[in-house]
């Protein structure tokens, strides 16, 4: 692999791998909780209309431009960045990079296309109203960090969408789409050292140019690590609520989530040992302590999932899960009866060496993936300035003791700190 960075700040990262496909991901550090001062949303909405005209191409230009290679080019927006990314055959790596930094740098958003995807995008916000199970996340973010930008929705509200103006989108284009706040990464069966001089020449280019009237070269000020401080994230966290709420939504099917704050993407031990314990009590596997229970003893379920995100400043743990109404408080006292568990006993040293052997089969069969490890590379650079080797990581993985779950369960499951929402 090789990295580096370009005068004009933007990192980047190179890797020789897979066969004929080539993937490329710019990592750009904004997303909803830049929003302050802006109608909410609108980090999105710039997703969406960045692909609706530049300075070269029609938005009917653009969607084709990958397509009839038999490539795809996509994008998508998170609490702290927006993604670009593609995959193409590695013959055509030089195109996708193309499309992607003339996304970034030479976006026109033209008017009427921004009307029509104005209607895209509300149309999205409807249907996820109409989807509870994707709706109580977004509920229960509003809750948990209320009156703080975090606690916003990607996708906006319809009333703020219809509100955001053209001239806002290119503002916070100009303010956020420069060098300082970009990562980009390439997993492709090229060579190393020749991608990287294609892309310090690409970048170097059309920084040099001056793109806009604001001169998008140069890192702005305190936007490069997504909130202020230093990469490492702010002390403290981020202030949090509790609360214990059912909402009747006159649905078939009761959706629940527990929840509440958990370590931030730099608490380093805290954060792999958090990893492990949310994969072992509700990952993606069969056997996960809540997936034996729930589903395949007692059918009570048709799946639980407990989800760990990790932000600059604070994180998130969630246990989520679909019943039929007369299930509901079985599956709360089940759940409640695991997490008392875990609290109270620390695990064997058996199940600690199957944990962490699960999780680490995990990373690695994920990372055999071009697209996943293209876009893992993107983050880990974005929020690190490196990436970091599968090695490295399993070394912090079998770092993780019994006792580090058992404290980490004391923390994350206090009854003082832990939320619910129902909708029934």
């Amino acid at each position: 692999m090789r990295s580096g960075e370009t005068p004009g700040g933007l990192r980047y990262a190179v890797k020789r791998a897979g066969n004929a496909a080539a993937y490329c991901s710019l990592h750009i550090r904004c997303g909803t909780r830049c929003e302050t001062g802006f109608n909410g949303g609108i980090a999105h909405f710039l997703e969406h209309t960045l692909f609706k005209g530049t300075r070269k191409r029609t938005a009917r230009s653009i969607s084709s431009r990958l397509d009839r290679l038999g490539g795809e080019l996509n994008a998508y927006t998170t609490k702290e960045e927006i993604v670009l990314h593609a995959t193409v055959l590695k013959e055509d790596i030089d195109k996708a990079l193309d499309l992607i930094l003339e996304l970034a740098t030479e976006a026109t958003f033209p008017d009427a296309e921004i009307e029509t995807e104005r209607g895209v995008v509300i149309d999205e916000i409807i249907s996820y109203k109409d989807n509870p199970p994707e709706d109580i996340y977004d509920t229960f973010d509003e809750m948990l960090f209320k009156g703080h930008p975090l606690g916003g929705r990607i996708l906006g509200t319809r009333k703020s969408v219809s509100r955001i103006s053209t001239e806002e989108l290119r503002r916070f284009y100009r303010t956020f789409f420069v060098p300082g706040n970009m990562a980009l990464t390439v997993v492709a069966d090229l060579d190393e050292e020749v991608m990287e001089r294609k892309i310090r020449r690409e970048v170097d280019s059309r920084y040099k140019t001056g793109n806009d009237e604001e001169g998008t070269g140069k890192s702005v000020e305190g936007n490069r690590n997504g909130v202020e401080g230093n990469g490492n994230g702010t002390k403290g966290g981020v202030p949090t609520q509790v609360f214990h709420e059912s909402r009747n939504r006159r649905n078939h099917e009761v959706n629940a989530i527990l929840g509440g704050p958990a370590p931030s993407l730099y608490d380093g031990r805290d954060r792999i040992t958090t990893a492990i314990l949310m994969n072992l009590l509700g990952g993606p596997a069969s056997n996960s302590i809540l997936g034996s229970i729930l589903r395949e003893k007692n059918g009570w379920v048709y799946n639980v999932e407990c989800n760990y995100t990790q932000y600059s400043d604070t994180g998130l743990f969630t246990i989520a899960f679909g019943c039929d109404k007369p299930n509901l408080q079985k599956c709360l006292d089940c759940i409640s009866r695991e997490l008392t568990k875990l609290r109270e006993k620390p695990l064997s040293e058996a199940k600690m060496k199957a944990a962490r052997k699960q999780l680490l089969g995990q990373l690695a069969i994920s990372s055999d993936n071009g697209e996943a490890q293209c876009l893992s590379m993107g983050k880990s650079l974005q929020s690190f300035g490196r990436v970091f080797s599968y090695e490295e990581n399993k070394a912090a993985v079998e770092a993780v003791t019994a006792a580090d779950i058992q404290k980490m369960s004391l923390r994350l499951f206090d009854e003082g700190t832990l939320s619910t929402l129902v909708f029934y």
